[in-house]
């Protein structure tokens, strides 16, 4: 029987709902669970459910995706006041939820993870509908661990959280490697994307990166960094060039800065990288915040990366990642905590000036990816779906 799919047209095939959001690390991995999908089976309608305050607000829209924004709240640790309406948002969610689930009909849920994947969870588990969990960090999540419980498969991007979920979970679970937006033989030729970005194609790139919202912390680092080599202060690193993701907060501010420095032509700050994996696959070393999707990607493209948990990340998953890359051989661990601009610079700078160094660790990464992660993933989920009908969209 044809279901009607929010806002949209009248759908033959199957429904699949995904949902996960508040952050780009919950978001990406769900588009590029939904494109390959959509690429094995052609017949399926995704739908995404997230939430008005995430990432997703503005993701979502601007790719004209079917989905539906809920009032869902995340929980901010440290202040309680701004909890008061946490539960109320959660109750309107779940209705709200609920009433797209009886309209639309999925023949699957797929949730990867964040407070904006809780609602699509527990109404699928209350519905008896097939639900699929990804859970990308090291440390499960409070959402993966709530509903693994009723999971049909869990996919995990860290060996290391198998042994964290439930025993009942344990037995649905696999490593699967987290998925990634772009695979690397997709990514142009470095030269090419050097020169787009208005960088000298010889030159070595550093990418640093605080996340889609940017980081406070390595943006006051980087810049008093970035200060002192102006100043002569610092030994410049001759070979390399920066490019600086402030996040839309800070760029302005950081623009203005480092033009009272003299405008290095060695950084370019820009507020958000739409194209992340095109940049990646031209970078060859990295200073970032240790989320779950960014060291997946680092290790697929083999980037070797200086990784400063956010202290304040959820159960300090970030921490976990990583120093399971750290250990892996992948990365180098900074702790955030009396971490200067001079320690920092000076780590930056003795990989920079270590090319062996700097092999060795893409080596490791490499060997630590599972760039086919997303298909893996897919070609275990096409399994709960019904058959293509005959002399349907193939």
């Amino acid at each position: 029987m044809p279901r009607p799919c929010e806002g949209g047209p009248v759908h033959e095939g199957p429904v699949v709902v995904f949902a996960g959001g508040g952050t780009g690390g919950h978001l990406y991995p769900a588009l590029a669970i939904a494109d390959e999908l959509l690429r094995q089976r052609p017949d399926v309608r995704a739908f995404f459910l997230g939430a008005r305050r995430g990432i997703e607000a503005r993701v979502l829209p601007e790719r004209s995706l079917d989905h539906q924004l809920l009032p869902v709240r995340g929980i901010h640790r440290g202040e309680w006041w701004s909890n008061l309406g946490v539960p109320f948002a959660l109750v309107s969610s779940l209705a709200s939820t609920l009433g797209i689930h009886r309209r639309i009909r999925p023949e699957l849920v797929v949730v990867t993870g964040g407070y904006a994947g809780a609602p699509a969870g527990l109404v699928a588990a209350a519905m008896g509908t097939p639900l699929v969990l990804q859970e990308q960090n090291a440390w499960p999540g409070v959402t993966t661990r709530l509903l693994s419980r009723w999971a049909a498969q869990v996919h995990l991007g860290f060996a290391e959280a198998l042994a964290k979920l439930p025993a009942r979970a344990r037995k649905v679970s696999r490593v699967s490697g987290c998925p990634i937006r772009t695979l690397p033989e997709n990514v142009p030729d470095r030269r090419d994307v050097l020169l787009d970005m208005g960088f000298e194609s010889h030159r070595k790139l550093l990418l640093v990166t605080g996340g889609s919202q940017g980081s406070l912390v390595l943006n006051e680092l980087m810049l008093e960094a970035v200060r002192s080599v102006a100043a002569g202060e610092r030994a410049a690193l001759d070979e390399w060039q920066v490019i600086w993701m402030t996040g839309p907060t800070h760029h302005a501010s950081i623009i203005e800065e480092l033009s009272s420095c003299g405008d290095p032509q060695w950084v370019r700050a820009v507020p958000y990288i739409g194209d992340m994996p095109r940049v990646q696959g031209a970078t060859n070393l990295a200073l970032s915040r240790a989320g779950a999707m960014t060291t997946s990607e680092f290790l697929a493209w083999g980037v070797p990366a200086i990784l400063v948990p956010l202290p304040t990340s959820a159960e300090n998953h970030q921490a976990l990642n990583a120093r399971a890359l750290q250990e892996a051989g992948a990365a180098v661990y900074l702790d955030q905590e009396g971490l200067t601009a001079e320690v920092l610079w000076g780590t930056i700078a003795g990989l920079a000036e270590d090319p062996q160094a700097l092999a060795t660790m893409s080596e490791r990464a490499s060997e630590r990816s599972r760039p086919d992660a997303t298909s893996d993933i897919v070609g275990e989920i096409v399994g709960l779906l019904p058959d293509p009908k005959p002399g349907g969209v193939q």
